[in-house]
């Protein structure tokens, strides 16, 4: 039965309902306004994400760099900016090319749905990854060089490969990888020096532990195949075992880590319990709802983790900083899904 317009009590006849929907059509837009639309966006964009970007970025920064000078500081921002604009074209490109699979598993996303369009999703993602290279220069030109240029270009290549060509492919979750350890390389290239092993492993340890969320997070939109999922939860624990590795490969560790390390092996066994718990709990029932879990479970926790190191080659002030990134993410992550 049609809607009634004001005023009017009797029901329409199909004249008049045909001609009220052109009319409701109209106002739709107009209700939703700018705050829906706005809504609509960050969706796209999935917000609560962009805070784990910048917890591996200013990660890196930390690791190799303090904020000592105004320079400094403006160096971070600028790798803050370069890292978020450039996580967010990745995920709206991901949307775009995803858009017939996403009409048929994810209808309510904003693209299948129509509340964003298609042609205004390209041109945002185009702009934010030209925008990011920018910025990762910018950076560099902060610091007197170049190197933070290099890898924000490095990592928008990285990113319409995955989109465009490689995420349905094996390599998928591993280019996805590839792309979050550029992300932290990003920051670790701040200064013009050589990186230490411990800056690759670091960085080869964040990119390992996304490899495996990213093929956890493969099929889930459907029951998934515990094949698929055990040897994900292993790459996912084998990237915190990386990290756990640290204090082997570093000798710029804090004292007290320095002085016992056995301090940092049970830091970083603490923080892979609830991981390795939740992807636990998904291997045993692996329907859609478990999986989505542990893999906000899995992308959550990656602030943590940076926050970890932080605290292992700098300071409690740094890692707090990094830290304080959880906030943001986890309640806008009840707002915004995150997968």
């Amino acid at each position: 039965m049609g809607r009634q317009r004001p005023g009017v009590t009797q029901p329409m006849n199909d004249e008049d309902r045909t001609s009220a929907e052109p009319l409701s059509q109209e106002l739709v837009p107009a209700r939703r306004s700018t705050s829906q639309a706005t809504r609509d966006y960050l969706e796209l964009m999935r917000l609560p994400n962009v805070f784990t970007a910048m917890a591996d970025v200013v990660m890196g920064f930390f690791f190799v760099q303090s904020v000592d000078s105004q320079a400094d500081a403006w160096a971070l921002a600028l790798l803050i900016a370069a890292s978020s604009l450039l996580y967010i074209a990745g995920v709206v490109f991901n949307d775009v090319f995803d858009i017939d699979l996403d009409r048929v598993e994810r209808p309510h996303r904003p693209l299948p749905s129509g509340r964003v369009s298609i042609r205004a999703a390209s041109r945002l993602a185009w702009k934010a990854l030209l925008l990011g290279v920018l910025a990762g220069a910018g950076a560099g030109y902060c610091m007197g060089h170049f190197r933070p240029f290099v890898v924000a270009a490095l990592l928008a290549v990285s990113i319409l490969l995955y989109d465009a060509r490689l995420k349905r492919t094996p390599l998928g979750p591993w280019t996805m990888g590839a792309c979050r350890m550029f992300n932290v390389l990003l920051g670790m290239n701040i200064v013009d020096l050589p990186l230490p092993p411990s800056g690759w492993l670091v960085a080869g340890g964040i990119g390992a532990y996304i490899t495996g969320v990213t093929w956890f997070a493969r099929t889930e939109n459907q029951r998934s195949d515990r094949r698929q999922l055990l040897p994900a939860m292993l790459v996912v624990l084998l990237g915190v075992g990386m990290l756990g590795w640290l204090p082997r490969w570093s000798p710029q560790l804090i004292p007290v880590l320095q002085q016992a390390p056995s301090r940092w092996y049970l830091l970083i066994g603490l923080l892979a319990l609830p991981i390795a718990w939740r992807c636990l709990s998904a291997l045993l029932e692996p329907a859609p709802e478990r999986v989505r879990m542990a893999v906000a479970q899995c992308i959550l926790s990656v602030v943590i983790l940076d926050a970890a190191v932080c605290y292992a080659v700098r300071d409690l002030i740094s890692a707090i900083a990094v830290l304080l990134l959880l906030v943001p993410a986890t309640l806008l992550g009840w707002w915004i899904e995150l997968t």
